[in-house]
């Protein structure tokens, strides 16, 4: 491995590049503090949605760019082949180059399903997991709970004469085979992920203009589906977990979140209550302090009881 920046320095705030199996792995370090690797989502979403500059402010944030996208290589088997386990071993390599023993790890959404099967496969550079709206599960059940949340989404804005626009983006999804499509998608359903995207528009709109993806199959390079089920597994975490959901999150929404934290042992929960599915952009100073608190205190023994933290509303 190998790292292109002027610095040696692996944690040197800027972008850093390494090779990995063969494939380039480029990666972002912001802030200072305690390392956290935030793995972004998707799959397929360019890194900078996830930005966090509050959470910055306390901790040394390290973006990949998840191989497939942005900077980073491209498998020979692309869109196909990028699996859990695939990205999982490029987070295992990344943690080894950042040469720090430990780090906390933060997954937003599909990075939330790469995170807590690394924290299962890999636990021993893993000082902590953060799994911000995740779920323990994707496939019919995942899909038909996303359904009646868009449901609930449009419902609310049943007014809006841009909700068409966003329905017909969530029906387009299954059609999707070229980055081109995948960015209009991701652009077409991005209100749908905000507690009030058209109330604060002025403000999400530029996020949303700037949204950038690439097509990932979600199939291994054999052609089968990589399908999440970690429900019989996530009782043997052995790492400390923190579970953030936003109460607005149609895709991975407050139900998995609470799953989640019952099948953790140890786990704390956090519900923004005045977000949906980028709580680090609606609501960045709850959501930072909650993040920062998990990592800042000295961890319990996994399996210590832990009551759910629901962030009032209006904080």
């Amino acid at each position: 491995m190998s790292d292109t920046i002027g610095s040696t320095d692996p944690l040197a705030p800027g972008t850093h590049t390494v090779e990995i199996d063969g494939v380039s792995q480029s990666y972002h370090v912001h802030g200072t503090g305690p390392v956290c690797v935030a793995h972004s989502g998707g799959p397929g979403i360019f890194w900078e949605y996830l930005r966090m500059p509050a959470l910055e402010e306390h901790l040394t944030v390290v973006y990949p760019e998840p191989i497939g996208t942005g900077a980073s290589g491209r498998l020979p088997s692309h869109p196909n082949g990028y699996t859990r386990a695939r990205y999982s071993r490029f987070l295992s390599a990344l943690i080894e180059h950042l040469g720090v023993p430990r780090v906390h790890l933060l997954g937003h959404s599909h990075g939330g399903f790469v995170a807590q099967y690394h924290a299962l496969h890999h636990p021993d550079r893993i000082a902590g997991v953060i799994l911000y709206d995740s779920a323990p599960v994707t496939g019919a059940e995942h899909g038909a709970e996303a359904m009646r949340k868009v449901q609930e989404f449009a419902a609310r804005h049943a007014d809006n004469p841009e909700l068409p626009e966003v329905l017909g983006a969530f029906q387009s999804i299954p059609t999707i085979s070229d980055d081109t499509q995948t960015t209009a998608v991701a652009r077409g359903i991005f209100p749908a992920y905000f507690a009030d995207f058209w109330g604060r528009e002025a403000e999400f709109g530029p996020a949303r203009a700037a949204v950038t993806a690439t097509h990932i199959s979600g199939l291994d390079a054999d052609l089968t589906p990589d399908v999440v089920d970690d429900r019989a597994d996530l009782g043997s975490l052995t790492v400390p977990a923190l579970v953030v959901v936003g109460r607005y999150d149609v895709i991975c929404g407050v139900r998995w979140a609470e799953e989640l934290h019952r099948l953790i042992p140890g786990s704390e929960l956090v519900i923004l209550e005045n977000s949906g599915h980028f709580g680090h952009l609606e609501e960045p100073e709850v959501f930072a302090k909650a993040v920062t608190a998990f990592v800042e205190t000295p961890a319990a023994p996994v399996g210590t009881p832990t009551a759910a933290v629901e962030t009032p509303v209006g904080n």
